[in-house]
């Protein structure tokens, strides 16, 4: 099994007329997703690779069942992008594009929450379930994509899309596929943080084991840790803290927007003391993942 996406899901682009939108929908189609149709006002009726452009979101479902929309447009009309893509009944919205303003994120967050959506990014590269689908440029080209995501029991949250790649390549060499990847994205707000997403992996049977990339930054491992302990997780965790370092520079961006540090517990060394008293296991390296993972399986800590 997976999360969120599988073989039957069915999805397209808003804004796919763009060159990185081009880009990806030819990933996409080349990995076997079942991308059905794009959206570019203004340039309905042409197509991207035999894939049909349209001008509105209305125009796609209407004619048939839409379950995710990758929105890949220019900041200033991504909360429009999604507003359409929800209001016409799409559950699964992945907003790859970056600096978005806050409050329209927040504003496009409530929307989706009314409507029973959900959002994955903004700031991200998607998802992918390997063998399955991917809906965003997760893993690159097609052929780059199969060779690092190979099926399996381990599921993988990551503020950083390139990274989450890494892991999976990293898990795949040792022999461990993943069930699903997930880049939640980078920035301050994101539709969709470690503990929001944790019990979809619960729920799935097939799910073995979780590897989380953290950053500093923001309260998302005080969260997944209290999800942990409250919830009783069968899942075991393991994480990476990158950007250690920063503890001692404050001041200091590490890169996505996410990644400010405003206070004493969005620093590196309280959020891997969280995690640890949750029982989550903390990796040194990135290279030093697939032992935990496979010793956290076997029931040792």
């Amino acid at each position: 099994m997976s999360i969120l996406i599988d073989e039957n899901t069915t999805f397209i682009i808003q804004g796919i007329t763009g060159r990185e939108a081009v880009n990806m929908a030819r990933e996409c189609l080349d990995y076997g997703s079942n991308l059905v149709g794009g959206v570019t006002p203004g340039r309905g009726g042409r197509d991207v690779h035999g894939v049909p452009v349209y001008d509105t979101v209305k125009e796609i479902t209407s004619r048939q069942r839409v379950d995710a929309s990758v929105i890949s447009v220019p900041p200033a009309f991504v909360r429009d992008a999604a507003f359409e893509a929800i209001e016409n009944g799409i559950k699964l919205i992945v907003i790859v594009t970056e600096r978005i303003p806050r409050l329209e994120v927040a504003q496009l967050l409530e929307v989706a929450r009314r409507h029973h959506a959900r959002v994955i990014g903004p700031n991200c590269l998607g998802v992918l379930s390997p063998g399955k689908s991917r809906v965003g440029g997760m893993g690159g080209a097609a052929v780059a994509a199969r060779r690092a995501y190979q099926p399996g029991p381990i599921g993988i949250l990551s503020r950083s899309g390139g990274m989450t790649t890494e892991i999976a390549n990293t898990l795949t060499a040792a022999g461990l596929g993943q069930s699903t990847a997930v880049s939640i994205g980078g920035d301050a707000i994101v539709g969709s943080s470690y503990a929001e997403l944790m019990p979809l992996f619960e729920a799935d049977p097939d799910t073995k084991a979780i590897v989380i990339y953290s950053e500093p930054g923001g309260p998302m491992e005080a969260q997944l840790a209290k999800y942990v302990k409250d919830n009783n997780s069968r899942l075991p965790i393991v994480a990476f803290m990158a950007g250690r370092f920063i503890d001692e520079m404050p001041g200091m961006r590490f890169g996505h927007a996410g990644t400010i540090v405003e206070g004493k517990a969005d620093t590196t060394s309280e959020k891997i003391a969280r995690m640890l008293d949750a029982g989550i296991s903390v990796a040194e390296e990135i290279q030093d993942i697939p032992d935990m993972v496979k010793q956290r399986l076997s029931g040792v800590r």
